[in-house]
């Protein structure tokens, strides 16, 4: 496994990380995998679990957050609708998001037999970047089972870089995949921990900024690369336990952005940026309850430090996605150079 971020002496922002620095230091989350390394077809899947418990009857609140919107996500109008959030997060390539609905649909079927019964439909959330330059997405190869075994292998460790769904990704013209931090928001009342989960697959070289450096322009500077086009998406996933509201949440979800371009993003015309978020602090029953729903929220006075907590797990994530990533080799012999191949062979200090 290559070193972390913070192996490599790079500390992103001033708040504590979380024991992890990873999105599963919020109690409960889990997080899975499976990934596909055959051949052309290089893909895979990965999911998210707000908690252990049955997701349709015991719904979180939720927000979506669109920063660009060329992308093919599913459930997220609901979602934003009703603020909650009744599935596991699955994130895929963008051939992919029809199996990982129909996987969404059985897995909630097999838990609550009232469904389509006595009682309405299931909103499966699913978000997705196009990985077509490594794994050859023609092949739609992610199925159904696929994502039922990300679900089943979720736990609160899990590997990031080139895997699940960040198997055939890039970023910043390097290979991208999956990343995560996370950060403790300590307030009078308590201490909370926000955590973000990234699919990277965006970006070009020179545009990549490391806590502040333009490391990418000397990286290109050095190889004397042609340009890559900015090609791709983000995928941003935000978990907190922090007592919110949906419209506070969305607030929070929206700072995402800081951190997006803390590494140079410049939100490009074709990229899908999307931010999916969920608090676990209130849960909200299926069934309505006789009494009236009681929550719980911060003071939004407290929310400057929840936007700075989700901002540097956000820029540290993504980079946590190019500094884990390892070779890989896919449809027609593509391939990119890793973060970490280049900066051993031109060192740069930071």
């Amino acid at each position: 496994m290559n070193e972390t971020t913070r192996e490599h002496g790079i500390t992103i922002g001033s708040m504590p990380i979380g024991e992890r620095n990873q999105i599963t230091d919020v109690p409960g989350v889990t997080v899975g995998h499976y990934t596909l390394n055959k051949n052309r077809v290089q893909t895979g899947v990965t999911a998210i679990l707000p908690h252990q418990g049955n997701l349709f009857q015991k719904k979180t609140v939720a927000s979506a957050h669109v920063i660009n919107g060329f992308g093919k996500t599913a459930g997220t109008i609901q979602l934003e609708e009703l603020g909650t959030l009744e599935t596991p997060i699955i994130l895929t390539n963008t051939f992919g998001v029809g199996a990982a609905y129909d996987a969404l649909v059985a897995y909630t079927l097999e838990r609550n037999q009232e469904i389509g019964r006595a009682t309405g439909t299931v909103n499966p959330v699913i978000g997705e970047c196009n990985d077509m330059y490594i794994n050859d997405i023609r092949e739609q190869a992610v199925t159904k089972e696929h994502v039922l075994q990300a679900i089943a292998d979720a736990e609160d460790h899990f590997k990031e870089g080139c895997v699940g769904a960040g198997r055939g990704m890039l970023c910043y013209s390097l290979k991208g995949g999956i990343g995560s931090s996370s950060r403790k928001v300590q307030l009078a009342h308590g201490t909370y921990t926000i955590g973000v989960l990234t699919l990277t697959n965006f970006g070009k070289l020179s545009d990549l900024r490391i806590d502040g450096q333009p490391v990418g322009q000397k990286l290109k500077d050095c190889i004397q690369a042609e340009e890559e086009k900015d090609r791709g998406s983000i995928m941003i996933v935000v978990a907190t336990d922090l007592p919110v509201s949906h419209r506070q949440l969305k607030r929070i979800c929206k700072r995402t952005v800081t951190g997006l371009s803390r590494t140079g993003a410049m939100i490009g015309n074709g990229s899908g940026d999307v931010v999916l978020g969920f608090s676990t602090a209130t849960i909200i029953t299926h069934e309505k309850p006789e009494e009236t729903i009681t929550f719980s929220s911060i003071h939004e006075e407290d929310m400057d430090e929840a936007f700075r907590a989700v901002g540097e797990a956000t820029e540290e994530s993504i980079l946590e996605s190019l500094f884990q990533a390892t070779p890989v080799t896919g449809r027609d012999n593509h391939q990119r150079p890793t973060l970490t191949e280049l900066l051993e062979r031109y060192p740069i200090k930071f």
